[in-house]
């Protein structure tokens, strides 16, 4: 390699290293901003958000950057480059180009919304108030779709809304995701109606019961030890807080998960934790020797979600984990000495047509983000207005679900995706799912005994699995690349349909 392709390379990682500096430290404060953060200082954290995404802009889109990446991309020797170094190139470039396509004020705008937006619709939501939203909604949906526009012409996308989807799932078109879409919808249909036949009528056992939070908290640490996420240890890396809705925050040494608890609803709790843990693992497990470099992060958000369910609902509602499981929370809740195994699990795996989407089913849970997709894309294609939309979302809650939707706090403010400008971040987690249903065909072909190994509340050897198929991976591939060279298979509903209807079937008797 000649001294100029070399010196512009390692220039570029510095470069790019300087950025996830920047990016954990804003996440830091996002965090604050959900767990701890006075109401007051809501004002003040917009500031300090505002200005460090401009400060972030600037340093990304440095026109040295654009020479830096010309001498790299020059070269007689790129070609030749290893995957590593190449992919990294391709990864700098696409976030250059994209957000020097940007106005910094655009972007700091973007933050500042943001933040105002989160406040008032945490506000709106707790006193059932659609009308106190609306109109900071309407202004964050209003720069998101400037910024969408600008990013389709960069990013070569068919419609702005698909150039917001790329933020999240790389290169997967709102077509390829439509179809598959249909094609689990077509499969889900026909399964809950038979679920709905065959199940029977139970009471929830585990939510008829006070278990103190003290208990919870206690439970909580022990599913993270069980499941590998060391939250407890001098060396953890990790802690579990509280907020309205948990999410996980953080960058190889230090990944926060949060959750929230009540008295009267321990299942809450407990499958938020496993949910974010499984995030949390996901980013302990990658490779440390690319950390700081574009190829060190995750691959997709859509690859994020297939982790956190995986661990969430493939293990966390399995008869075989809680095997092992129970009679360890038994011990530090002692209030559920006399709950029955099977009961339990029944309870937990109850297919029920709801109104919240964190708190559904596994079957039923892929319809609550079909909506909202139908409904991003509506939003962006001028289908409908933000003041329609919570008597569209009612409608298709109606029409998808059965269910009749009592106000907004229960409807359409029950997110806070919309609220952060997340728009296109929803498929992701429909897509973790059917990713998840390709990665158990592979791993029940890989470890057929695998699930004998979970009564023993042992997952050694399904991390180690999912460490080499998908977390040690980082971002060396596209999400639809990366799921084939770990399942084998291109992308499709078909695997998890199959695992639904494997375990439902075993469930109920059909």
């Amino acid at each position: 390699m000649t001294k100029n392709y070399d010196s512009a390379y390692r220039d570029l990682l510095s470069r790019a290293k300087d950025l996830v500096v920047l990016s954990t430290a804003e996440g830091i404060l996002h965090w604050d901003m959900e767990t701890v953060m006075p109401p007051k200082a809501v004002e003040q954290r917009s500031q300090q958000l505002a200005l460090l995404s401009r400060i972030h802009h600037k340093i990304g889109t440095d026109p040295e950057i654009g020479k830096l990446l010309d001498i790299t991309q020059a070269s007689q020797n790129y070609q030749g480059l290893d995957r590593e170094k190449q992919r990294n190139v391709y990864l700098i470039n696409k976030s250059y180009q994209e957000q020097k396509a940007l106005p910094e004020k655009l972007v700091s705008d973007i933050a500042m919304q943001q933040a105002v937006t989160i406040n008032v619709w945490k506000k709106a939501k707790a006193k059932k108030d659609f009308e106190l939203y609306n109109h900071d909604l309407q202004k964050l949906l209003n720069l998101s779709k400037q910024a969408a526009d600008i990013l389709m012409k960069v990013k070569r996308t068919k419609t702005p809304y698909e150039a917001l989807i790329d933020n999240f799932e790389p290169n997967m078109s709102a077509e390829i995701i439509g179809r598959t879409f249909n094609q689990l919808l077509t499969g889900l249909k026909p399964l809950i109606n038979k679920i709905e036949k065959y199940q029977l009528e139970s009471p929830q056992i585990i939510n008829n019961r006070t278990v103190p939070i003290e208990n919870q908290r206690e439970i909580a640490q022990l599913i993270t030890q069980t499941l590998g996420y060391d939250t407890a240890s001098g060396d953890a890396i990790g802690r579990i807080d509280e907020t309205e809705h948990p999410f996980t925050s953080g960058y190889y040494d230090d990944i926060r998960i949060t959750t929230h608890y009540y008295p009267n609803n321990l299942t809450s709790s407990i499958f938020s934790v496993l949910h974010e843990s499984g995030h949390a693992i996901y980013e302990q497990n990658l490779n440390p020797q690319w950390k700081y470099q574009p190829i060190g992060t995750t691959c997709s958000y859509g690859i994020h979600e297939s982790q956190s369910r995986f661990y969430e609902n493939f293990i966390g509602r399995s008869l075989e984990f809680w095997k092992g499981l129970l009679p360890k929370i038994k011990e530090v809740a002692p209030m559920l000495t006399n709950l029955a195994l099977d009961e339990f699990v029944q309870a937990i795996n109850r297919v029920h047509r709801s109104k919240i989407r964190i708190e559904a089913d596994e079957v039923t849970y892929n319809l609550h983000i079909i909506i909202r997709f139908e409904l991003e894309q509506a939003l962006f294609n001028d289908n409908i207005t933000i003041d329609e939309l919570p008597q569209v979302w009612n409608q298709k809650y109606k029409d998808y679900l059965g269910v009749e939707i009592s106000n907004d706090s229960e409807g359409v403010m029950q997110d806070t995706h919309w609220a952060s400008g997340l728009y296109g971040y929803f498929p992701s987690y429909a897509l973790g799912n059917i990713y998840d249903g390709q990665l158990i065909a592979a791993l029940t072909k890989s470890i057929p005994n695998w699930r004998n190994q979970l009564e023993e509340a042992n997952l050694g050897t399904i991390n180690e699995w999912l460490k080499e198929r998908i977390h040690s991976l980082g971002n060396l591939y596209d999400p639809e690349e990366l799921i084939k060279l770990a399942s084998g298979t291109t992308l499709t509903s078909q695997p998890y349909l199959n695992y639904l209807n494997e375990k439902y079937g075993s469930l109920h008797g059909f």
